[in-house]
């Protein structure tokens, strides 16, 4: 009876996140400020921040919404947006990013949110939390907004590796599915491979032979493959999921993002035109606003590193105290539907059929 007493009712609901409080571009406020948001939203929120102590304390003081639901780990050290990998594993074990990951390896928080260097983000995950079996590279999964039924499209990867064979791009087919079943509640995704052409013969010969691969394990692994698809069809409703490399994947990200900022700067100049552009901008005041919304990337903010014994979320550099919430409302998504284990589960259906293909006799294929 006494240790009831004792246990706060909704202690089992608790989500622990770590956060890198030092790795965006605009310092610690806009991360402190965001978790501030998140935790307001959300009362079941507990959350480890790291960096400097002596700053930490003094913006969590500020935010009464954080009051006992922050715990401050100090890390005087930060990973700037030019370090290599490379000097970051060497020499970063004092670093606020280190740390925020460390806390996911030792089981204190379900997942990690950083703002920080992606490459060293990635490696460091990988070195600390390491990778799921069977896997190769890890991939960056987004929300891309689309005009499909849930409203978003996954695509992966963003950035993770540069270079991606057959089996990889299949690893990925795999684990955007999972992504795709536990952050849109789709139970049959479609799946397409990225290319420059729908065209079965276009493209290179590793994506035509993982389009063979992703069309053969769709029945095993409950998906609709609907082959190669071009970037036009990223926001359309052709495919849920969006399978491509890092070095294709980052480009039509980063140039999706400065689309979406580009046609808002333009409405916002149409709009101040003249006295009846302005006039006809205060009528169409809420339609503006919901498209403002929905094309806001601060709005979907948050890649999703998949592949590793661990949840972490890369949140973008420069995010503001809305994005850095909306990593933070993603990271509790993936936490709740335990998407770690999922995935898992699902790459470890292909991990036999892998290992058939690659203990062939040398020269063989």
């Amino acid at each position: 009876m006494t240790a009831a007493q004792n246990t706060p009712v909704d202690a089992p609901r608790r989500t622990v996140i770590s956060i890198d409080a030092m790795g965006g571009d605009r310092g610690p406020a806009p991360v402190v400020a965001g978790i501030a948001r998140s935790a307001k939203i959300n009362p079941d929120l507990h959350f480890i921040l790291h960096g400097p102590d002596d700053k930490l304390q003094k913006l969590v003081a500020r935010r009464r919404a954080l009051t006992g639901r922050c715990d401050i780990r100090n890390a005087t050290d930060v990973v700037s947006m030019q370090d290599k990998p490379s000097h970051v594993l060497r020499q970063g074990k004092g670093t606020s990013m280190w740390s925020a990951i460390e806390s996911v390896r030792n089981g204190e928080a379900e997942v990690c949110v950083s703002c920080g260097n992606t490459g060293a983000l990635m490696a460091l995950s990988m070195i600390r939390l390491r990778k799921l079996p069977g896997v190769n590279r890890p991939a960056i999964a987004i929300l891309w907004p689309s005009r499909s039924a849930g409203g978003f499209n996954v695509m992966l990867d963003v950035g993770a590796d540069i270079r991606a064979d057959a089996n990889d791009l299949l690893q990925y087919a795999l684990m955007g599915v999972s992504y795709a079943r536990n952050g849109l509640q789709l139970k049959t995704p479609r799946v397409g491979v990225l290319n420059v052409g729908t065209e079965e013969h276009k493209g290179r010969p590793e994506l035509r032979e993982a389009h063979d691969l992703i069309a053969q394990h769709s029945e095993s692994g409950h998906y609709d493959f609907v082959g190669f698809v071009e970037g036009g069809d990223i926001p359309r409703d052709k495919a849920d999921v969006i399978v491509t490399d890092g070095f294709t994947g980052n480009i039509a990200l980063k140039t999706g993002e400065g689309t979406a900022s580009l046609i808002g700067d333009l409405l916002k100049q149409a709009f101040r035109y003249s006295p009846l552009s302005r006039l006809a901008q205060l009528l169409a005041v809420s339609s503006l606003r919901r498209l403002q919304k929905r094309i806001d990337p601060r709005q979907v903010n948050g890649g999703v590193f998949l592949g590793l014994n661990g949840t972490v979320v890369k949140s973008h550099g420069s995010a503001d105290a809305l994005g850095v919430s909306a990593a933070v409302k993603l990271a509790v998504q993936l936490t709740q539907s335990k998407f770690s284990q999922k995935i898992a589960a699902r790459l470890a259906s292909i991990t036999p059929i892998k290992h058939d293909e690659t203990s062939a006799e040398p020269g063989t294929k």
